[in-house]
């Protein structure tokens, strides 16, 4: 733990967050416009963050030892998405049961937010292949990027998700500080208000949603300077907590319909959001804390522990 950056454990923090928040699906239908601003940027710097993480130093056999251990939980997961996608009234409905369907969600089109996970995976397996390539780092990313369109042509993944997994390996691989790439600024907010106000750039593939999502981060960045550190450290451990609260977040937000009808007195929606959000959370930790306890999360995570 004492290798972490916080600033990386704050901004997966509020990553997630949001996540989760407009995975409601009462918050989203309220607030469309917000809806689309923040799935701007809130995953694509999940992929950047990912792809600066991604150890360069790793074996194979080390690389794909982290990607067994993400797709069992991924598989489980999707799979009983797919499931309850069935049964349940969920607007990403599956309209009947079958191993071709499950195939396919599970490798080529996966759905609810485990689509992050695939990802991820498919990136790190691409990370491990060009950094054992004895090549600059330019053509490193050349090839990544070449295999990424492939990729996308194929169908298995979104081109420009990949490209911002590829983004944070290239900030590595050039050993620049990722802290200094996306610096702090409270003025940040003037060209990202700028940009959220004409909904053309809403689109992380294009020009704009890039910009939306570097001068998101920088003003992330400032705000972290500035919080109490009671506030820091409750945001970080939820940062160093952001997979199981991506793979259990969806039961507690579906659970969390249930109580929609408490907060009706209550017109904006803002109280719900801050219990729902507080519900999955608290819950999925909790979850996980107890998978940990029963000794589960050696066979679910391939760790003795998974909340850290």
């Amino acid at each position: 733990m004492h290798n972490r950056i916080p600033e990386i454990d704050y901004l997966k923090c509020v990553f997630i967050l949001l996540m989760v928040a407009f995975h409601l699906v009462y918050i989203g239908d309220s607030y469309p416009y917000a809806k689309r601003v923040v799935y701007t940027f809130h995953m694509p710097g999940f992929l950047i963050l990912s792809g600066y993480l991604a150890r360069t130093y790793d074996t194979w056999k080390e690389s794909l030892r982290k990607v067994m251990w993400i797709f069992i939980p991924y598989w489980c997961m999707e799979t009983g998405y797919v499931v309850m996608s069935y049964w349940l009234p969920v607007r990403e409905k599956v309209c009947e049961l079958t191993p071709e369907i499950w195939l396919d969600k599970v490798f080529l089109h996966p759905i609810g937010p485990y689509w992050y996970l695939h990802t991820w995976m498919i990136g790190l397996v691409l990370h491990q292949g060009v950094c054992r390539l004895r090549t600059d780092t330019l053509n490193k990313a050349i090839l990544f990027g070449l295999a990424l369109l492939g990729l996308h042509r194929c169908g298995l993944l979104s081109f420009a998700n990949g490209c911002y997994f590829l983004m944070g390996c290239v900030i590595r691989w050039y050993g620049w500080d990722f802290r200094r790439v996306f610096p702090p600024a409270w003025m940040a907010i003037l060209p990202l208000t700028l940009l959220i106000a004409y909904p053309d750039n809403l689109d992380r593939s294009q020009l704009g949603g890039m910009g939306i999502v570097f001068f998101c981060i920088c003003l992330l960045q400032w705000t972290y300077l500035h919080l109490p550190d009671a506030v820091r450290r409750m945001f970080c451990f939820i940062g160093r907590n952001t997979l199981p609260i991506l793979l259990f977040s969806p039961v507690f937000t579906f659970l969390s319909k249930s109580f929609l009808p408490l907060f009706a007195f209550e017109p904006t929606g803002m109280l719900f959001l801050l219990v729902a959000v507080s519900f999955a959370v608290s819950g999925s930790i909790a979850l996980a804390w107890l998978m940990d306890r029963l000794g589960v999360s050696r066979l679910f995570f391939g760790r003795e522990k998974v909340i850290i």
